[in-house]
């Protein structure tokens, strides 16, 4: 690839001249190509894709900067962003990535249980996302239960049935978006800033051992939402867990409700990658209606 146009943009944005001398495809994503570039002792981590991915990549980078408001966790800086003439682009701080260790992983506990910290007077945010390559709508709403129901469940279930998941998924939605209340008779969530995609592909450790998240889906909304998914795959150690209860313990309800918050995540892959994610929605659901 030439990347005399991405050259001048980075040079541009940083105020220094910028001259790629080497750039290495990094694997992994399953959305963007990535690569970093090298030059003059400087290093930047850029993401490609098709022009349409322009408000996505600019979407993450004001995601990114709101993540790193509060100075409470590190994520990479946003250098630039935009359309290049035959794709989209971002291109960010490039930060070399370790393995940590369980003194790593408490800290990583404790900082996101800061971050959870910090609110904000509605649910949702100020702009629109994606979650994976799926449009998510962050409209604001005073009301957790209405905002999960019609921005997240409901949305999903539409994408579904455009997609011809089947009536018994849709069935079970529609079921489960009209009792969603019952999960929330006595816990009332406050807006919590959250990454919104955090599975263990989206976090790492730089060479400190310091925590690093990136690649978010930002919202305000329940911060069980965020521990939920990090439970959904795996890849949290028990650390985690304990330095995140130590500064912000969860609510004792959270068991019912992690499922529920998974859910979205599954239909998401449902709609986006089919398979056996339906079975696993209908089974979620099945569970989730049983307890209630």
């Amino acid at each position: 690839m030439n990347w005399l146009e991405l050259e001048a943009r980075i040079s541009d944005a940083t105020q220094a001249t910028f001259c790629v001398q080497r750039s290495v495809p990094v694997a992994g994503g399953s959305i963007n190509s990535a690569h970093v570039l090298e030059g003059a002792g400087k290093k930047y981590f850029v993401k490609l894709n098709a022009k349409s991915c322009t408000e996505m990549f600019a979407a993450e980078a004001e995601g990114l900067a709101e993540l790193a408001k509060p100075g409470v966790i590190r994520v990479p800086q946003p250098i630039c962003w935009g359309e290049l003439a035959d794709r989209a682009f971002i291109v960010m701080e490039h930060i070399p990535l370790s393995r940590g260790d369980q003194y790593s992983a408490f800290q990583f506990g404790k900082q996101l249980a800061s971050l959870h910290r910090v609110s904000a007077e509605r649910f949702g945010w100020h702009r629109d996302n994606t979650i994976g390559s799926t449009p998510q709508i962050n409209r604001q709403d005073a009301d957790w239960v209405s905002f999960f129901r019609e921005q997240r469940l409901q949305y999903q279930f539409s994408l579904g049935a455009r997609n011809g998941c089947g009536r018994e998924v849709l069935n079970l939605g529609e079921i489960l978006c009209e009792n969603l209340a019952e999960f929330f008779h006595s816990y009332q969530p406050q807006p919590s800033l959250l990454h919104g995609d955090l599975w263990s592909g989206n976090y790492a450790y730089d060479e400190s051992s310091t925590p690093v998240i990136f690649d978010p889906a930002v919202y305000y909304g329940d911060r069980e939402a965020d521990i939920a998914m990090t439970e959904l795959f795996g890849g949290f150690s028990s650390e985690f867990y304990e330095g995140y209860n130590h500064v912000f313990p969860l609510d004792d309800g959270y068991p019912l409700r992690k499922n529920l918050y998974n859910l979205y995540h599954i239909i998401n892959h449902m709609n986006l990658f089919g398979g056996g994610y339906a079975r696993q929605a209908v089974g979620m659901m099945k569970k989730l209606l049983s307890e209630i």
